[in-house]
C-alpha cells in the first residue's frame, strides 16, 4: 500500500513539474501561438492556357505586360486607401469607364460629408437612432437626393482617384488586386517602382494579356477574357475564384473556361489578432492553364476570310446591292465533324469596311432555298412516298387562294424528272409533289387543299435528322437553331418548306447537313476543339496530349446506302451534269458534288424600318463536298439578301463565286502541305454503324 501511495506521489510531482514548464518556461511562446488567430489562403492568378490550330501554330498566346497592383491587409482603413489612390493618380493615367453611378455617389458623400448629412431631416436621423430606419436605407436616402449638378462637380482628377480607389476596394485582404495592366507605360512603371516606399500596399509586377498572332482572323469565335461580370460574381466565387480574377466571357474562352483557367498558386498566410503577417507558406505551386488544339486550319481560315471580304467589297463598290451586307462559309471534315474554317464577314456602312462576323455562321439563320432539296428527297424515301429512280411530273402547282408555285424553268412547260434529274436541274415541282404526298393530300389544280399541321411537323422531324432546324452540337455557346413559324401554315407554306423557303438555317447547320450525306448518313457533331494538352515547358510548342476529342455521332439518318448514293448522284449532276445549276465547279482540278440554292425572301434585316413594306430579295446558298467519290471536305456558303427578286439585272451567283474559290484554296493548301511533308498527316476516321446507334 505504501508503494502505491509513493507511485501516485511521483506521478503527481511529474505532472506539476510539466505544468510549471509549460506555464513558466514556454508560457510566452504558447501565448503568442494562441494569438495567431487567422490563417488566410491567398490565390495568385496564373496565365491562361494557349490555343493552337490543327497544325501547331499559336492562335492565342499570353503576352507579358507591366502591371501595378495593390494589396490591403486587415488593418488597412478606407482613409489609407484613399490617400494612396490620390498619390497613385499623380503617377499613372487611369481610365474611368468602369466607374458606376453608385461609385460616384458614395465618393461624393465621402468628399462632402456635411452637405450629405444635411440632405436628411432630423426626423429621419431620429428614426435611424431608434432603429426604425436601417443604415442602408438611411444611406440610400442620401444617395437619392444627390443632384446631377453635384455629381458633375467631381473633377476629372477626382474621378481618376475614384477609379483607382474602386479597384483597391474590390480585392480581398492580402490578395494582390490589379489596379492597371492595360497600356502601362514604361514611364508609369518606373515612377511607381521608384516611389513604392511611399505607397503602402502598391507593387509593380509583370502580368499577362491575351495576344493574337493572326490578328483579327477567327477573332470573334475565340472569345474574350475580362474581369468577372457583375451578374456572375457569386457563381465564380462559389468555384474558388476571386473578385479580381479574369475569366472567359464569350465563345471559346467561355466554353472552355475550366480548361484554360489553370491552377493558381496558393499561399497560406498566418496573421495575429491585429492583422500583422507572421508567416507565409507556399502550399501549392501555380500552373498555367491547359492548352487547346483547335480543328481550325488558320492558313485556310485566313485565306477564306480574304475571299469573302473581297467579294463583299466588290459588290458594295457597284452600289447596286444595297441590302447585301454579309456572307458566311463553313468548311469541315465530313468524317470527323472537325471544323476546318468558319468564316463570317459583315459590311459596316458607317466605317465603309468589312468586319469580323465569324460567330454569325452559327448564331444567325436565313432561308436556304434549294440547297436543302437533298433532305427533301431523302425524307420522301423515308416516308415511302417515292423510291430511288422514281419519275414525277414537274408542273406549276396552283392551289386556290395561294400564289402559283413552280420551278425556275416553268416557262418551258411541264416535264418529267427522276429524283437525280430533279436535283441536277433543281426542280421545285418534284419537291412539291413529295411534300403533297407526305401530307396525304390530293392535288387538283385551282382547288383548295387541306394540309394538317402534322405535315409540317413530319417534314421538320425528317429535316432534323440532318441537323436542319435543330442544334448541331457545336462546342460553342449561343447557337441559333433557326426560326420555325407556327402561324400561317397553309398548303403553300408546306411547299415552300420543301424547297427551303420557309424555315431558316445557319451556315453551320447546312454544313452538317451536307456532311451527313457525304459520309454516308451519319450526323456528326461539329467541333472547334480537337485536343486538350498539358502546358509545354518550351514556349511556342505543344505539351503532352491530355485528351483527344473523338468524333461524336448524333444519329444516323433512316435511309439505306442505296438511297443516299442516289442523292449523291443527283448532287454530282448538280455540279457536273449537262443541266446542272452548279457547273462553275467543272474543270477546277477536282471533282465536287453538291447543291446550289436561291431563296426568294422578304427582307427584315438591319435596314428594315418597322411600319414600312419590306423589300423582296434573294438569298444565295451552296452546299457541297469534294472529292465527290471520297469526300474529305464539306462546305456551305450562305449570302443573304444578295439581289432584288424578279430581275436578273443585278443577279450575282455569290454562292458559286465564293464556293469555287474557297474549295480551290483548300486543295491548293492541301497539295502544298503534301509536297512539304510527303504525306497528309490527317487520319481518316471511319464511323462504325454501331457507334452511330449508340450515339458515340
Amino acid at each position: 500500500m505504501n508503494m502505491l501511495f509513493f507511485g501516485v506521489f511521483i506521478l503527481f510531482s511529474l505532472l506539476i513539474l510539466r505544468l510549471g514548464i509549460v506555464q513558466i518556461v514556454n508560457g510566452e511562446d504558447y501565448t503568442r501561438q494562441l494569438e495567431r488567430t487567422e490563417e488566410v489562403l491567398v490565390n495568385t492568378s496564373v496565365p491562361r492556357g494557349k490555343m493552337f490550330d490543327r497544325y501547331g501554330n499559336i492562335v492565342v498566346d499570353n503576352q507579358p505586360v507591366n502591371a501595378i497592383t495593390y494589396t490591403k491587409t486587415q488593418q488597412t482603413k478606407q482613409e489609407d486607401m484613399l490617400a494612396v489612390a490620390k498619390k497613385l493618380s499623380a503617377l499613372i493615367k487611369q481610365e474611368t469607364d468602369r466607374v458606376t453611378l453608385r461609385d460616384k455617389q458614395d465618393f461624393w458623400i465621402r468628399l462632402n460629408k456635411d452637405v450629405a448629412e444635411s440632405k436628411v431631416t432630423d426626423e429621419e436621423k431620429k428614426l435611424l437612432e431608434e432603429g426604425e430606419l436601417s443604415q442602408s436605407d438611411y444611406d440610400a436616402l442620401i444617395r437619392e437626393r444627390i443632384t446631377e449638378k453635384e455629381l458633375d462637380s467631381l473633377t476629372d482628377e477626382e474621378l481618376e482617384v475614384l477609379a483607382i480607389y474602386r479597384e483597391m476596394q474590390t480585392g480581398y485582404n492580402l490578395s494582390p488586386q490589379i489596379i492597371k495592366n492595360d497600356k502601362v507605360t514604361d514611364e508609369e512603371f518606373a515612377q511607381v517602382s521608384e516611389q513604392l516606399s511611399s505607397l503602402p500596399g502598391v507593387n509593380t509586377m509583370v502580368d499577362w494579356n491575351r495576344a493574337y498572332p493572326y490578328g483579327e482572323a477567327f477573332r470573334s469565335a475565340l472569345g474574350s477574357v475580362r474581369a468577372i461580370p457583375e451578374d456572375k460574381i457569386e457563381y465564380y466565387l462559389s468555384r474558388d475564384y476571386t473578385r479580381n480574377d479574369r475569366v472567359g466571357t464569350s465563345y471559346l474562352e467561355l466554353q472552355y473556361e475550366d480548361i484554360l483557367q489553370g491552377q493558381k498558386s496558393k499561399v497560406k498566410t498566418l496573421t495575429d489578432k491585429a492583422g500583422n503577417v507572421i508567416e507565409s507558406q507556399l502550399i501549392q505551386n501555380g500552373e498555367r492553364g491547359k492548352d487547346l488544339v483547335l480543328s481550325i486550319d488558320m492558313e485556310l481560315q485566313t485565306e477564306v476570310e480574304k475571299i469573302v471580304e473581297n467579294e463583299i467589297l466588290r459588290l458594295k463598290r457597284k452600289g447596286t446591292h444595297h441590302l447585301f451586307d454579309r456572307a458566311f462559309v463553313v468548311m469541315m471534315d465530313p468524317n470527323t465533324g472537325e471544323v476546318l474554317a468558319m468564316v463570317g464577314k459583315q459590311y459596316d456602312e458607317e466605317e465603309n469596311e468589312v468586319v469580323d462576323y465569324n460567330i454569325g455562321a452559327f448564331t444567325t439563320a436565313y432561308e436556304a432555298g434549294s440547297s436543302v432539296k437533298g433532305a427533301t428527297v431523302l425524307s420522301g424515301y423515308q416516308d415511302g412516298v417515292i423510291v430511288p429512280g422514281e419519275t414525277l411530273y414537274d408542273e406549276v402547282i396552283r392551289i386556290k387562294d395561294s400564289p402559283p408555285k413552280g420551278s425556275w424553268f416553268a416557262s418551258r412547260g411541264p416535264q418529267y424528272f427522276t429524283d437525280t434529274g430533279a436535283l441536277e436541274i433543281s426542280s421545285n415541282g418534284y419537291m412539291f409533289k413529295i411534300a403533297l404526298a407526305m401530307a396525304n393530300a390530293t392535288y387538283t389544280p385551282n382547288q383548295p387543299i387541306d394540309i394538317p399541321y402534322s405535315a409540317f411537323t413530319k417534314m421538320r422531324n425528317y429535316f432534323g435528322q440532318f441537323g436542319l432546324g435543330v442544334e448541331t452540337g457545336i462546342d460553342l455557346p449561343g447557337e441559333n437553331t433557326g426560326f420555325q413559324t407556327h402561324m400561317n401554315v397553309d398548303a403553300g407554306k408546306l411547299l415552300d418548306l420543301s424547297i427551303g423557303q420557309f424555315d431558316t438555317y445557319t451556315a453551320m447547320q447546312l454544313a452538317q447537313y451536307v456532311s451527313t450525306i457525304a459520309n454516308g448518313g451519319y450526323r456528326i457533331e461539329p467541333r472547334i476543339v480537337k485536343e486538350i494538352r498539358e502546358p509545354s515547358m518550351e514556349n511556342g510548342t505543344m505539351g503532352p496530349l491530355l485528351q483527344e476529342m473523338k468524333p461524336k455521332v448524333l444519329n444516323r439518318i433512316d435511309n439505306t446506302k442505296a438511297e443516299i448514293d442516289q442523292v449523291k448522284r443527283g448532287f454530282w449532276g448538280s455540279f457536273n451534269g449537262a443541266h446542272g445549276t452548279g457547273r462553275d465547279f467543272i474543270g477546277n482540278g477536282y471533282e465536287a458534288a453538291g447543291k446550289t440554292g436561291t431563296a426568294e425572301v422578304v427582307y427584315f434585316g438591319p435596314k428594315y424600318e418597322p411600319g414600312t413594306t419590306p423589300e423582296e430579295t434573294t438569298n444565295s446558298t451552296l452546299v457541297g463536298y469534294a472529292p465527290a467519290s471520297q469526300p474529305e471536305v464539306a462546305f456551305s456558303v450562305l449570302a443573304p439578301w444578295i439581289y432584288e427578286n424578279g430581275s436578273d439585272r443585278n443577279r450575282e451567283d455569290m454562292n458559286e463565286i465564293i464556293g469555287t474559290q474557297v474549295l480551290a484554296k483548300y486543295f491548293e493548301l492541301r497539295q502544298k502541305r503534301m509536297n512539304e511533308e510527303g504525306t497528309d498527316k490527317d487520319t481518316e476516321v471511319d464511323v462504325a454503324e454501331e457507334a452511330a446507334e449508340d450515339g458515340n
